[in-house]
């Protein structure tokens, strides 16, 4: 499956990002998870989980439990516990419809980080792993399709309440990330736009 459709060309092309969005995909896309990737993933302690029914109508939920709830059991391979909840099962009834799903990891830290993980999940309620997860009612698996860091520069600082120093001001220069000077990625760098 291609990282870009048409819709993602359209606004590249509108914001002269698309020689920037290949190079990303060049530099930093897999499809398999890094040592990095699963000691990230596994020291936080929430992320985010996007569905999507049938039709196509998305749900986007909560998942949270101890680090370490989400583990890496592959290059290939992510789980995670379902808990006991508010039993409408919008996530896994939709993934049980369509297995298609993104998941969000942020840290909200001093060192802000966040990856997305794009795959296909399955639901397990007899998984052999799950008896070693306390708490856990379904096992959910996870095959990475789509693995990628993304710029961490508006993520707030939740320990100490400061928000980014990049998210825009009135009458303020916005502020560049230091990965668009890097060598990898300057020469790719479009001027900012509004609008197109």
């Amino acid at each position: 499956m291609p990282m870009y459709h048409d819709g993602n060309r359209e606004l590249q092309d509108q914001f002269s990002s698309r020689l920037l969005a290949d190079r990303l995909v060049e530099r930093l896309w897999r499809d398999k998870f890094k040592d990095e990737d699963k000691a990230f993933i596994e020291s936080v302690g929430f992320f985010f989980l996007a569905t999507a029914d049938a039709e196509g109508h998305p749900d986007c939920s909560f998942k949270g439990g101890p680090p370490g709830f989400v583990s890496i059991q592959a290059p290939d391979l992510l789980i995670f516990p379902d808990y006991d909840g508010n039993g409408m099962f919008k996530s896994l009834g939709n993934i049980l419809r369509n297995p298609n799903v993104g998941l969000l990891f942020i840290d909200m830290g001093e060192k802000p980080k966040r990856l997305r993980v794009n795959g296909r999940a399955s639901v397990h309620a007899a998984d052999p792993l799950i008896d070693a997860m306390p708490g856990a009612q379904i096992i959910v698996r996870v095959v990475p399709e789509h693995i990628f860091p993304n710029c961490p520069r508006y993520i707030p600082n939740l320990r100490t309440g400061e928000a980014s120093p990049y998210v825009p001001c009135e009458g303020v220069e916005p502020k560049e990330p230091a990965w668009k000077g890097f060598d990898a990625f300057k020469d790719v760098v479009p001027p900012r736009k509004r609008g197109g």
